[in-house]
């Protein structure tokens, strides 16, 4: 890792702070985008209507009364493909939004860690030893 000058630290820190807080504000965004997804699958040529949210989770289930003259294991598997559809798009939906922020929270700069400290120990020990400072 390529570390700032030590003058330049505190400019450093003021634009990983600023960046991680625009990261910060993104992420709510997006979660409050994909808790505002509604997804509707289809089976049954429209007689039955699944809809579920941005988590998956299915919010409403609508059987037009003609699907019940199917018999059980027919209307299992159109009530199947109904939630499958809702469930996928909604994932789908979801991912898009979610790869949009990714792509700018992994744009974020390295984090510093005690591996910044001990480099300007070593920098300063060194300029001791040198007869620098």
């Amino acid at each position: 890792m390529s570390w700032p000058a030590p003058e330049q630290d505190r400019q450093y820190l003021e634009e990983v702070f600023q960046r991680t807080r625009e990261a910060i504000h993104d992420l709510r965004q997006a979660k409050h985008t994909i808790g505002e997804i509604e997804s509707t699958g289809e089976a049954a040529d429209g007689m039955i209507r699944a809809t579920a949210d941005g988590g998956g989770s299915i919010r409403k289930l609508k059987i037009n009364p003609r699907a019940l003259r199917l018999d059980t294991v027919a209307l299992g598997r159109e009530v199947t493909r109904a939630i499958q559809a809702a469930q996928e798009d909604s994932a789908r939906r979801a991912q898009e939004i979610l790869d949009g922020v990714t792509a700018r929270v992994g744009a974020l700069p390295e984090p510093l860690d005690e591996r910044l400290i001990e480099h300007r120990v070593e920098a300063v020990a060194r300029e001791l030893y040198s007869g620098g400072l």
